[in-house]
């Protein structure tokens, strides 16, 4: 399928520019936390039907879809893509890919063992390689190939242009061991996650030099060291070839071939019944066509899908009869419409039979769908409304939107760092709170976004301004105008009409005597007005301010107004906000354990007692809100709220491609659940090619869905996604990856933490309490872990939807012996 919403190139990028506006955090309110111990989680199980290797037939070719043509064979390039990533997985060393659970996991085809052998004064590591391990050319795998990477990645010699150079940049140096199979590494800095480095290992005639690192491996690998080498490269045909490679010493590979090709998303289906791909990532509808496909060759009974299958009786019957009828003109255009949805029908069917020879392979895609919210100005910026967002969502509604029509769990994620059923894995959403209407309005109260509050004059605009001053000077302008023009005309009128002329003065008199008379009234009205506000707070009044629940509104009690003469006036949060901040202040005296947080909680016990105010109607007691602002109710808002004269609508922006249906949909019911609580939404579709680099990236968004992949290394991946901007020297901020542009220095510290740690279990509680900060952040709100559909010949073996794992390309292949290799050439 296609993956629009997932940054190309997401592993530890060089930082971009963008501006943000910098802000502090306040900590928002913890609620519903789970439990301090690791969860259990089981994640889904891969779908690839696996099949013992001497199950497998020998020979064949396999054709296998990618999005498009990769632009460069470097992985470690910024154009690098998911189709770079497949291909190089089947060509070059990857010493720890990835297992079943999501672990990295030593691969013996290269390495016999590799483990911390110092720890102090420096971390040394040993890596002894396979002895059996060569480049196709012949030559060892050894020392000088992981040393040429480390110059190429360190970062030190800018002639590389490199995308990514996390954890080389903490090695010192690296040395042959006791014999030509042994490479010693010594880090300068403590790596918790130096089993990441190497991989893909690139021999040294690539690294060694920019000239070769930069162009020579963009459309070309001359040497490998995989199951497969790359025999050819053609643009003009799509396709990347890959062959059995002679120097392979691990079991070989089952296929004589592998061409990836690249195919669109909407031709993927008709590539499956012309039989030009054997395997494909899918969306739902051509998984369900798929499955309709397997039921009806099961039934045997005509279809009652596709075209003209809503073609009623009568419908048909007319359709018929203006083909045969009288009128030439209406038979004509009648019977073309009726040829053509005949032919449509014979290639609907003809693709349904083809499909047949498919199934449908799925699991949970190693990668998560977020909502971003952009931290760096508007009312997101306001930690309150951006917590207020997250409150709305009901996060298991939307991802049994997604999941559950095909099959698959919906549980919404529960971790920024970590997926289901990987080690270290804890559902940290407690640290913003689950789905409350309640809490998400009392929120945007507390934030000043009010009912009626687009309707108000903004703050700084007060009773004798400079406006209404000019607005008072217009007005006398215009009356006096008219009075000269009647005048002029009463001067220019005949003297036999001077009766009439008098009889007009006199009405005129007393109507100004009238209007006189009125104002008079108006001004007892305003001095009676300016007589009861007498004995308000003087200090409230210059504020333009109120304090809900205190000025005798519905749901306050009377009070007695207080001695302005001595009485301190303070501009204090309301009860509810400031419960909410003794709740998170817990939760992450909890998480992190800092007593410092702590002791800031049992202060905030003392200061917030609740009251019987708090628990009457009408809104949070304490809340500011603008003088004349009615108490928030808490019963579902109706309309969108404002503030200063501005309404609360925030810019969603979504993809607009024919591949991101679902996430517009999930965008669709998100846009409804902020609707709730008085938020507007203004959906902007947008072309998938800018999506990212117009939009994303560049900060022109308030909301927008896009994925994160998984990683077994959250300490170096995860770091670039959530860390705080840094100021630059141009007065722009350098955001990494952080495209929400929120942080924290705390949320720092904690993975240069972990990174350094290297005992395991002290690193992933360091990666919980970050994980707990990010949700508290709430700049960025996962959603559900993406579904893996892929469609597979059904007598292909080991390979299908991975989930986390990596494939093993020399593993694939036929189970049918009469199979091998046909099934690519059916060309219709």
């Amino acid at each position: 399928m296609s993956h629009v919403g997932v940054p190309r190139g997401t592993v530890r990028k060089r930082r971009s520019l963008a501006l943000l506006t910098a802000g502090v955090l306040t900590i928002p309110a913890l609620a519903g936390c789970s439990s301090d111990s690791e969860e259990t989680s089981r994640g889904v199980p891969q779908d690839i039907a696996p099949a013992a290797r001497d199950r497998v037939a020998d020979g064949s070719t396999v054709n296998w879809a990618v999005d498009a043509m990769p632009t460069t064979l470097n992985a470690f390039q910024a154009d690098a893509d998911s189709a770079t990533t497949k291909i190089t997985g089947a060509l070059l060393p990857t010493l720890f890919p990835m297992d079943a659970a999501g672990q990295p996991k030593l691969n013996p085809d290269y390495l016999e063992s590799a483990k911390i052998i110092e720890r102090e004064p420096k971390q040394v590591v040993l890596y002894k390689l396979n002895q059996q391990a060569v480049w196709s050319d012949g030559r060892e795998i050894g020392a000088p190939d992981f040393v040429a990477q480390w110059r190429a990645l360190s970062g030190k010699d800018s002639a590389f242009w490199t995308a990514r150079n996390a954890g080389y940049e903490r090695i010192e140096k690296i040395e042959r061991g006791a014999d030509d199979l042994q490479v010693r590494v010594t880090f300068a800095k403590p790596y918790a996650d130096w089993r990441s480095l190497f991989s893909p290992l690139y021999p040294k005639e690539i690294t060694g030099s920019p000239d070769t690192f930069n162009d020579g491996a963009r459309t070309a690998l001359k040497n490998t060291a995989g199951p497969f080498q790359l025999k050819s490269v053609s643009k003009a045909k799509g396709t990347v070839t890959l062959v059995r490679s002679p120097r392979w010493w691990g079991e070989k590979a089952k296929l004589d071939s592998i061409v990836f090709r690249a195919v669109a998303p909407e031709d993927r289906t008709k590539a499956l019944a012309d039989g030009t791909v054997h395997i494909t990532d899918v969306d739902a509808t051509t998984a369900d066509r798929i499955a309709l496909a397997l039921r009806d060759g099961s039934n045997g009974q005509p279809l009652t899908h596709g075209p003209g299958a809503d073609l009623t009786p009568a419908a048909a019957l007319r359709s018929w009869a203006l083909a045969h009828g009288s009128d030439e003109e209406q038979a004509e255009i009648a019977q073309v419409a009726r040829e053509k949805n005949r032919k449509a029908v014979v290639a609907y069917g003809a693709e349904q039979k083809a499909l047949r020879g498919y199934a449908v392979r799925k699991s949970l895609e190693p990668a998560y769908t977020q909502l971003a919210l952009n931290g760096e100005s508007g009312p997101l910026a306001d930690d309150r409304v951006r917590r207020a967002v997250a409150r709305a969502l009901d996060r298991q509604e939307l991802a049994e939107t997604v999941l559950k029509p095909l099959g698959l769990p919906a549980k919404p994620l529960g971790s920024h760092l970590a997926l289901a059923g990987q080690p270290g894995y804890k559902d940290g959403s407690g640290a913003l709170g689950d789905q409350n209407t309640k809490e998400a309005q009392a929120l945007l109260a507390d934030a000043g976004w009010t009912q009626g509050g687009a309707a108000e004059k903004p703050k700084d605009t007060k009773a004798g301004s400079e406006a209404e001053k000019k607005d008072a000077e217009d007005k006398k302008k215009d009356a006096d105008k008219e009075d000269k023009e009647d005048t002029e005309s009463t001067e220019s009128t005949e003297s036999t009409e001077k009766t009439e002329a008098d009889e007009k003065k006199t009405d005129k008199d007393e109507e100004q005597a009238e209007k006189k008379a009125d104002k008079t009234d108006k001004d007892e009205e305003k001095a009676d007005r300016a007589a009861v506000g007498a004995d308000d707070s003087a200090a409230s009044r210059a504020e333009g301010l109120y304090i809900v629940g205190q000025d005798n509104k519905p749901g306050a009690a009377p009070v007695q107004a207080p001695d302005t003469s001595t009485a301190t006036h303070v501009l204090a949060p309301s009860r509810a906000a400031a419960a909410q901040s003794l709740a998170l202040l817990r939760q992450a005296s909890a998480v992190s354990e800092d007593s410092t947080t702590a002791e800031a909680a049992s202060k905030a016990t003392i200061q917030d007692k609740a009251t019987a105010q708090d628990k009457q109607p009408g809104g949070a007691a304490g809340a500011y809100a603008p003088l004349g602002t009615a108490a928030p109710a808490p019963a579902s808002v109706k309309g969108p709220l404002g503030k200063d004269g501005k309404t609360l609508t925030l810019r969603f922006v979504l993809p607009s491609g024919p591949g991101s249906q679902s996430l517009r949909g999930v965008g669709d019911r998100i846009a409804a659940m902020l609707e709730k609580i008085g938020i507007g939404t203004e959906i902007t579709k947008v072309p998938d090619e800018s999506y990212f680099k117009d939009h994303i990236a560049s900060g022109d968004y308030d909301l927008a869905l896009y994925s994160w992949p998984a990683t077994a290394y959250p300490a170096t991946d995860g770091r670039p996604i959530y860390a705080k901007p840094e100021p630059a020297t141009d007065g722009s901020l350098l955001v990494e990856q952080n495209y929400t542009r929120v942080g924290t220095d705390h949320i720092d510290q904690l993975f240069d933490q972990a990174v350094a740690e290297l005992d395991e279990k002290a690193a992933r509680e360091l990666m919980k309490q970050a994980d707990a900060r990010i949700w508290a952040a709430a700049g960025s709100i996962p959603l559900f872990q993406r579904p893996q559909l892929v469609a597979v010949d059904k007598k292909l073996a080991n390979v299908g939807a991975f989930g986390f794992a990596a494939p093993r390309y020399q593993d694939i292949g036929f189970t049918d012996r009469q199979a091998a290799g046909s099934a690519a050439d059916r060309k219709k």
